[in-house]
């Protein structure tokens, strides 16, 4: 999807709430299925997103982004080393950081897009993405997934390890009856919003000693949404 189509309801309402300014990338010319096109032509327009966004702040930046979304910024940074002075966090929401076995199922049937091959477990996408080093020295990385994930499978491969401050964190791990799957976690979970927040607010990756709400009501909206 593109970014009004999964932001415009959510976070783009939640952040402007709280004061975060804030850009979205999508690959022009938005036909229903340019975000499933080459990841690796994906990764060049959020490049660009990052050195823009850096340029108008005048100092770093933070990516957030949904299932493939939320692993693309590290091909920036993986492969146009320069983005990494301007990255302050990786925020990624249900990220295929290490590929799917959905993708390597999905791509036994004609359906097989190129981003679906990409995140493929084992594909030549991912040994480069990873090459080298998952993560880097100055930047903090969050990932918040469910365990009841059924895009991204195992859900574990969201996880990230190396350099800088890390989270890796499911929203059960705060709130065990949280029943959000791959969707809900990127969009509409309050756990995983206040996870995210807590991130773009403090020094550093998420810490869930400081996230203390939404259990109570963890299948509704968080406030800042409604």
């Amino acid at each position: 999807m593109n970014s009004a189509e999964n932001y415009s309801w959510n976070w783009e309402r939640a952040l402007t709430r709280a004061g975060i300014p804030w850009c979205t990338s999508d690959v022009p010319g938005y036909d229903g299925g340019q975000n499933m096109a080459d990841m690796q032509t994906r990764g060049e327009y959020v490049t660009y997103a990052i050195r823009t966004m850096y340029a108008m702040a005048d100092r770093k930046i933070s990516t957030l982004g949904h299932s493939q979304g939320g692993m693309i910024a590290r091909w920036s940074l993986r492969f146009w080393p320069d983005t990494r002075a301007m990255v302050d966090d990786v925020i990624g929401m249900a990220p295929s950081n290490h590929g799917t076995l959905d993708a390597q199922l999905l791509c036994t049937l004609p359906i097989c897009q190129p981003a679906l091959s990409q995140q493929a477990i084992g594909s030549q996408f991912n040994a480069a993405l990873d090459s080298g080093q998952e993560t880097f020295a100055g930047i903090s990385y969050t990932t918040v997934r469910t365990n009841l994930d059924e895009v991204v499978v195992p859900s574990t491969n969201a996880a990230l390890s190396g350099p800088g401050s890390i989270t890796n964190v499911a929203v059960q791990n705060k709130c065990p009856l949280d029943v959000s799957d791959h969707l809900l976690v990127g969009t509409a979970d309050p756990v995983a919003e206040a996870i995210v927040m807590d991130a773009l607010n403090h020094a550093g990756s998420a810490q869930l000693s400081r996230v203390s709400r939404w259990c109570a009501s963890s299948r509704s909206c968080p406030e800042s949404i409604r």
